[in-house]
């Protein structure tokens, strides 16, 4: 991976670069949007790419592996062939819903065994394993295989789970250097950072990982119930740690300011299933704040959904149909959320970028935050 550094900003960690890739080149800072088993929830591929302006998005190793299975994927000559998505897809390894899938896997020194949500049949992934079906997937960017810690874990839990993340990446990384690509274009590969919310841990974790000299860096098991400023503070530990010319993921994160958070801290890309899901039920994401579209206020409000809006849903349809929609239990008011709210994300870090090369990213994030959260 050629990852390109090309601004920075004087008063924080925060950068501008470009990552290429075999399916393109990828403008950071950048939000990507989650497409867990092959579709953006509610979403076509031809607005994903002409409307929202996602330049990379999401498949689940776990979810993909059962679902419709690695051989049909296969079969189809890889993911972006079988879902019709030419540009770049990062798979995540499965860690973290074998971690929401607590009374259905067991962890031990080769894998986790875990058993299926769809069926209940059994199944492992070891390291290799992992690696073999994510090459297999065919994503631009895989991950390795973890266990995510819970974010109020005590430190010898979070030490013993971090420990074993360690001996799975050390395997992990043995199978990537070992096996080769399956559709003609290279493939990288991210270690994950753990370390729950101790200091200690997350540094061991970075020199670790950094000592392995892969192709960029993730930063897991934050936003997983811990405070928000612990996660902060994480972040900002590994911040000097982990090595500047490679990309920085942090995984599963999360509110537009998280990610301005995120990035003044020094982060790359981001991903979260909070655009789609928190559009499905009703809640938009704006410069000027949080609507919330079921609300009879805007019941004979009839402007736009969103004047600052950057995608056709915004100009095109007013705040009362979209509760009218919503209130009918329409599926096209979840398909409007969705579309306005990931237009809105990849907007927000695109102007991020925009404010790292101007050199006024500090002022401009400090007061943009604000705005936020408010409740409209």
């Amino acid at each position: 991976m050629i990852f390109k550094e090309i601004a920075r900003d004087g008063n924080t960690s925060a950068r501008c670069g470009i990552l290429h890739t075999g399916h393109g080149d990828i403008e950071t800072p950048i939000f990507m949007p989650v497409g867990t088993v092959g579709s953006v929830k509610g979403v076509y591929h031809r607005d994903l790419e002409k409307d929202i302006h996602a330049q990379i998005i999401l498949g689940n190793t776990y979810h993909l592996y059962l679902r419709p299975g690695t051989d049909i994927i296969n079969k189809a000559g890889g993911l972006h062939k079988f879902i019709s998505w030419n540009k770049p897809v990062l798979t995540d390894s499965g860690g973290f819903q074998v971690f929401s899938l607590s009374a259905r896997r067991k962890l031990t020194e080769d894998g986790c065994i875990f058993n299926s949500h769809i069926d209940g049949s059994r199944h492992i992934f070891t390291p290799e394993n992992n690696v073999d079906t994510q090459r297999k997937i065919g994503a631009d960017i895989i991950m390795a295989l973890d266990e995510c810690t819970p974010g109020q874990a005590d430190h010898k839990y979070a030490l013993n789970s971090l420990l074993l993340t360690q001996k799975w990446l050390e395997r992990c990384v043995y199978r990537f250097k070992h096996t080769d690509p399956l559709y003609g274009y290279e493939q990288y590969f991210f270690p994950i950072v753990q370390g729950c919310i101790y200091s200690d841990l997350r540094k061991m974790a970075a020199e670790h990982a950094a000592s392995l000299d892969m192709d960029g860096y993730a930063i897991g098991g934050l936003s997983v119930g811990e405070p928000v400023e612990k996660m902060y503070e994480m972040i900002e530990v590994l911040d000097p740690l982990l090595p500047r010319d490679k990309p920085r993921y942090l995984m599963g994160v999360g509110t537009p300011a998280n990610i301005l958070e995120g990035i003044a801290r020094g982060v790359d890309m981001f991903d979260c299933v909070m655009p789609t899901r928190n559009g499905r039920n009703g809640m938009l994401f704006t410069w000027n704040g949080i609507m919330n579209m079921r609300n009879r206020k805007w019941a004979e409000d009839f402007s736009p959904i969103d004047p600052d809006g950057t995608s056709f849903v915004d100009k095109t349809y007013s705040r009362s149909y979209l509760r009218h929609m919503f209130v009918a239990g329409e599926m096209i008011a979840a398909q409007i959320a969705s579309e306005h709210n990931l237009a809105f994300y990849l907007e927000l870090v695109k102007t991020a970028g925009d404010h790292i090369k101007k050199g006024d990213f500090q002022a401009w994030k400090n007061a943009t935050v604000k705005n936020l959260e408010n409740r409209l």
